[in-house]
């Protein structure tokens, strides 16, 4: 088991009008579809997630615009943890279990 939670972010309705406001496509996200798994701290208890998911939602928050839309010039302004939070459906679990023999790494970096 990893010392780490996973937190899952899918797209509600306030992110879906505002990705459909940015062209004419017609194309927006899909709660349905397959979503960006996040590795965070770990948590014991629903205050300690409150706590983790406050440090990182920043972050996660300009993770999900910037896979949309690049151009931050043209991300709600108002992206407070109230405003996360009602723009995604939020999932967070606390027990991740690593079920590969391989080094985990970064292939980013």
């Amino acid at each position: 088991m990893l010392n780490r939670g996973v937190l899952i972010v899918r797209p509600a309705q306030p992110y879906v009008e505002w990705a459909l406001s940015l062209d004419e496509s017609g194309i927006a996200p899909d709660a349905e579809e397959e979503q960006t798994v996040y590795l965070i701290p770990g948590f014991d208890d629903d205050h300690g997630a409150a706590r983790v998911l406050k440090a990182v939602f920043s972050e996660v928050f300009e993770r999900e615009l910037d896979g949309w839309h690049t151009d931050e010039s043209r991300w709600p302004k108002n992206r407070t943890l109230a405003t996360f939070k009602r723009w995604f459906r939020i999932e967070m679990h606390s027990v991740v279990e690593d079920l590969c023999a391989d080094e985990l790494y970064d292939d980013v970096a």
